[in-house]
């Protein structure tokens, strides 16, 4: 089961200074991240001519809210620490545009290369992922990219590899958004579960080396993260099941169960 993401007093307040009809809503989770996030902002800008960016703070401290701001993105604030990926499903709740792109404030990437998962869902992607896979070229591969390449291959989708929501950056149209739930973004793999159940076109379209240029990347320590993630690979499996068969609606080949009772 995975950990819980929020608290119920926790509430937010929203800065809109941008109240127009975007075309892109680029949606960026921040937590103490003004070192980047201007950067980031920038970037975010060039993806479309009519774009807005929502700066969700997850109970940031160093001044993240004030250079948002400074920079014409909408802020939605946390006084205290949301959960893991909770920071995506609020963003996207209170967008406005037709496309919704998830970045994070600490990951630079130029916004010409971001325009390719936009350029995805305008041409009928409905969910356009990174094709980051992880390493797995090694004798001891990682439980969350394990979990990952088993989830897709559960989902009867194994030329995704290990492209996961998991990972950003991601795209997707509102339709896609509103049709897996907003609220289950909060669980990126139960979210791509959701998708592939209900049938929208899932794609991998660019590679993006987030492993790489992620500052927070950890370097022989255990991540904290492990445990959650997995388990929201769990929670997707858990979600398949419940809603097809005990086989996930994969097929059972020749085998005639029914002979052995």
């Amino acid at each position: 089961m995975a950990l819980p993401r929020t608290s119920r007093s926790n509430k937010a307040r929203t800065d809109l200074t941008n109240p127009s009809k975007p075309k892109v809503s680029v949606i960026i989770p921040v937590m103490n991240e003004a070192r980047t996030l201007a950067s980031v902002i920038r970037e975010a800008r060039k993806v479309n001519k009519n774009t807005e960016v929502i700066v969700v703070l997850n109970g940031s401290t160093d001044g993240s809210g004030r250079l948002a701001r400074k920079m014409g993105a909408r802020v939605i604030t946390f006084d205290k620490p949301l959960g893991h990926d909770v920071g995506r499903s609020i963003g996207a709740k209170e967008a406005k545009g037709d496309i919704l792109l998830f970045t994070d404030g600490d990951i630079l990437l130029p916004g010409s290369s971001l325009r390719h998962l936009v350029r995805a869902v305008e041409k009928g992607t409905d969910v356009a992922l990174n094709k980051y896979n992880g390493p797995r070229g090694r004798k001891k591969v990682h439980g969350v990219i394990l979990a990952k390449h088993a989830l897709n291959a559960f989902l009867s989708m194994p030329k995704l590899k290990g492209a996961s929501l998991t990972a950003i950056p991601h795209a997707m149209s509102r339709k896609a958004a509103e049709t897996i739930g907003f609220e289950h973004l909060a669980v990126p793999p139960k979210a791509q579960a959701i998708a592939a159940h209900k049938g929208l076109t899932i794609r991998a379209v660019r590679y993006y080396d987030v492993g790489k240029t992620n500052p927070r990347k950890s370097r022989g320590r255990k991540d904290p993260l492990t445990a959650l993630i997995i388990g929201d690979h769990l929670e997707a499996i858990d979600y398949l099941l419940r809603h097809t068969n005990p086989r996930g609606d994969l097929t059972d080949l020749n085998r005639l169960r029914e002979m052995v009772k």
